[in-house]
């Protein structure tokens, strides 16, 4: 993994440039058009402002942002008219830019791959319901003072605030010129008012017009593995300002709505709080979605394609058609899609049944204002023994809160649908379809009300770089963990579709509804998912303490041996969890700042934050005891829903709540200090994994290793008569999890001969198991040669993208022509629909 490469600030780090510190983006509403033929988003969207009550009258920015419009390397630029200047022509427009300013307060928006067209000033006042201007606030203008009574208005209103919204959105701008100066950058949007010099002044609603680039990084134009064409937010490491002009920071919690037109023959998937059905417009479809819930604009999704929902019946004549179709080589162009599969609302003979769900509850769901202040954790918390289920202490600012609805209390099982390519209709309906209620249900029990009224998940195209994603409302999830084709639909079979699954619902919990508010903190969203996950799967597997407890330590024990090969073969500054240590959370006098690493391109693949962090709650709880810490998490999100936090937040809150913890010495500066702010692996850990080691479950692989190699060991050179006498070996059935080992066990062998290799597949029936079993499997394939299993290898590198990056790597490092061929044959094969990082990382080892 470790490429050698220096660490290069310049551009391994994440500028976020929007200046939160002087002004708030507070509701944004999205008015965009699908088009496939051109592969572009467009249309508006107009951005509610709330300025802060401590802005500066003039503008002041620090230099992240400013000097990177002139050391940018993006080849263009762009001008208030919208016109088109060369990279030769950047640096004086930059100057110009800035020597224009003559004291006014400038709009700084997180803006990448997007050519702006025009920025206006909205007339809210053409609105005339939104209510009286208060006292007090006389000297604002009219538009200024209507705007923040519309975002004053209790949570109470929320249905009649939302209309507003909607109608202030589609107000004209302002009379005369109602064009606001800007400027664009490699990283930032820039908008100024000519006189306006403090954001008090500033106008509180803008609209801009738009339209993404087909090479923006926040939005994935491909196919889906009908070949049919799609499109779908790709999350980080850019987030969404490649989608819209936006406050990345994520402090900028906000509310949003969108208007989105597609095709009449595509469905449209977004964080929203209800299962909305759309409505005819000529020859597309109209869709509105909505949150009440403040969050990052980060955590926005949204997914555009020929998806079906999947239900108790699907039709196998579908999914026939769909692979003919395939076979016969039938894609159409990008953007000339026929109506040849029907989708949501246009139901067909023969077709698979689309399910109608009861709209969620819209007002049970929302955020915190950012502006809230943390409670302090110098107050006494409730001991977790304690907790009482109908004590929510709701500590953010107004909004429509689920988590503290009493009527919700009970409901164990939100709302929920699976939508898959019609290609992959029967092994989501057989595995994902009918495990997500068990573990919607799971999770209720073990962390508390769900914090969103609805869930849908979507089964995304095989260049998806992860194999999974949560945003509000809404799951993408990778192929790679559906059922591989077996015939069994056991344990083994659903295990990574279970468990992936659970860590992506956890993340409602810990990444959403609480989230970090310094993104360079990860391992408090990704950590703690990976701890919840084995927690709540086993809660849905239903299994007892005993089996759950053993179950825990084989993972524990496969995390310890990822990890530490991680740590062994990645740079150091990689591994710190808490990489800006005593600084984290602080930001530059305007709010912008930087997020380490998040561009390095080896930093994407790498597991540190979601394995170290999970061992660092596993040694928590091995202090208080587990059910206790459990009862602590429900504590936490009780008192911190809707709230950004820091690491600080929940040790602190932890050391409160347990003070025997702090009179054994277990301070936040030792936790600080063994876990957070150095690189390697901490002394408690190396002396666990001892112990995992020998866990029954792990003994049982140990057993079979020695079957498979013993023979190998003990017949070595005796010849092909003694081969043939040798004893037919009874091999003890194993766990997913328990093959994983096995195979990496068998791994560290120097050699295993062709016959063991094929006895190994064809005993554990590899190619059909999951794509954790499979990895592993590849990785012996090329290890040793074995070149009768090269079409597993590549298959693999084909479907399963988000987990073969390295083996790529591995291809090349051998020095086997065959194999070096193998791995530019499926490169070719896969660039086009491979995720940009994942494609660079690999062309960089193949070619």
């Amino acid at each position: 993994m470790d490429s050698g490469r220096d660490l290069n600030p310049d551009t391994d780090d994440l500028p976020l440039c929007a200046n939160t510190n002087h002004i708030l983006v507070k509701h944004y509403v999205l008015d965009l058009t699908v088009c496939f033929e051109r592969k572009v988003v467009s249309g508006s969207v107009v951005l509610f402002l709330d300025p802060c009550s401590a802005s500066p009258e003039k503008d002041v920015r620090d230099k992240t942002c400013s000097e990177s419009s002139s050391a940018s390397t993006d080849p263009e630029v762009e001008t208030r008219e919208g016109s088109v200047k060369r990279r030769d022509d950047m640096e004086k427009l930059s100057c110009s830019w800035e020597l224009s300013n003559d004291g006014d307060f400038t709009l700084v928006l997180d803006c990448c791959d997007l050519a702006v067209s025009k920025v206006e000033e909205v007339d809210v006042s053409y609105v005339s319901d939104i209510g009286s201007e208060k006292a007090g606030v006389s000297s604002l203008t009219r538009n200024a003072t209507l705007v923040q009574n519309l975002l004053s208005m209790p949570s109470t209103q929320w249905r009649r605030q939302h209309q507003m919204f909607s109608l202030c959105s589609r107000a004209p701008g302002v009379q005369g010129d109602s064009s606001l100066r800007f400027h664009t950058n490699r990283w930032s949007l820039q908008v100024r008012k000519r006189g306006v010099s403090s954001s008090q002044d500033f106008p509180r609603a803008l609209r801009v017009f738009y339209e993404t680039k087909p090479e923006g990084g926040s939005v994935r134009w491909t196919r889906d593995q009908d070949d049919r064409v799609c499109v779908y937010t790709a999350g980080s490491p850019i987030n969404n300002r490649a989608l819209f002009p936006c406050q990345e920071p994520p402090v900028a919690m906000s509310t949003w709505q969108a208007i989105v037109r597609a095709p009449s023959d595509c469905v449209v998937l977004m964080s929203g709080e209800e299962a909305v059905k759309p409505t005819e417009d000529s020859d597309c479809l109209i869709w509105n979605y909505y949150v009440t819930m403040p969050m990052p604009a980060s955590t926005f999704a949204l997914a555009v394609g020929h998806w079906r929902q999947v239900t108790d019946e699907n039709s196998p004549a579908l999914e026939k058609e769909s692979r003919n179709r395939l076979d016969c080589g039938t894609g159409e162009n990008f953007g000339a899609e026929t109506s040849a599969l029907s989708t949501v609302g246009n139901s067909t003979r023969g077709e698979v049944k689309v399910s109608t769900l009861q709209p969620g509850r819209g007002h049970q769901t929302s955020r915190s204002s950012p502006s809230s202040s943390h409670p302090s954790l110098k107050e006494k918390t409730p001991h977790c023994s304690a907790i009482v289920e109908d004590c929510v202490l709701c500590s953010h600012g107004d909004y429509p809160c689920r988590v503290a609805e009493s009527s919700v209390r009970s409901q164990q099982v939100i709302p929920h649908r699976v939508f898959a390519p019609v290609s992959l209709l029967h092994k989501a309906q057989t595995g994902l379809f009918s495990l997500l209620p068990k573990c919607l249900e799971a999770a209720f029990d073990v962390l508390g009300v769900h914090p969103f009224s609805r869930l849908d998940v979507l089964i995304v195209p095989a260049g998806f770089s992860s194999l999974g994603m949560a945003s509000p409302h809404i799951i993408f999830l990778s192929q790679s963990v559906l059922n591989a084709g077996g015939s069994g639909f056991g344990e083994a079979a659903v295990a990574l579709c279970g468990s992936r699954l659970c860590h992506e619902i956890a993340h409602s919990w810990f990444g959403l509804v609480i989230g970090a508010r310094d993104w360079t903190e990860e391992w408090i969203s990704e950590g703690f998912a990976t701890y919840l996950e084995d927690v709540i799967w086993a809660r849905a597997q239903q299994l007892s303490f005993e089996d759950a407890a053993e179950q825990s330590s084989l993972k524990a024990l496969l995390r310890w041996r990822r990890l530490s090969d991680e740590l062994q073969n990645s740079q150091e500054e990689l591994q710190i969890l808490r990489p800006n240590m005593e600084r984290t959370g602080q930001v530059s006098d305007s709010g912008s700042s930087t997020v380490k690493h998040a561009l390095n391109p080896d930093k994407s693949f790498m597991q540190v934050h979601y394995l170290k962090g999970y061992f660092l709650l596993r040694f928590l709880a091995s202090q208080v005891g587990e059910q206790q810490f459990i009862n602590f998490f429900r504590l936490f999100v009780k008192r911190h829903h809707g709230q950004l936090i820091l690491s600080q937040d929940f040790l602190h809150m932890l050391l409160i709540t347990f003070p025997d913890m702090e009179r054994r010495g277990l301070t936040l500066s030792a936790i600080y200090a063994d876990w957070l702010d150095r690189p390697g692996i901490p002394k408690w850990l190396y002396e666990r994994s001892a112990v995992w080691s020998q866990a029954r479950l792990v003994e049982e692989v140990k057993a079979e290793v020695v079957k498979w190699i013993l023979p190998s060991h003990r017949h070595q050179g005796k010849g092909r008569k003694r081969k043939q006498s040798e004893p037919k070996v009874k091999h003890k059935e194993v766990t997913s999890d328990q093959l994983v080992l096995l195979l990496e066990f068998l791994l560290e062998e120097s050699s295993l001969s062709a016959a063991k290799m094929r006895a190994l597949s064809r005993t554990y029936d590899l190619r059909n198991q999951d794509a954790e079993v499979r990895h592993r499997w590849c990785e012996l394939v090329v290890k040793h040669g074995f070149s009768q299993a090269y079409g597993d290898l590549e298959h693999f590198l084909v479907h399963d993208q988000a987990m073969g990056v390295y083996l790529y790597g591995e291809l090349m490092v051998h020095e086997d022509s065959e194999q070096q061929a193998l791995a530019r044959r499926c490169l070719s094969m896969v660039s086009e629909e491979m995720d940009q990082s994942a494609r660079k990382v690999v062309e960089e080892m193949v070619l």
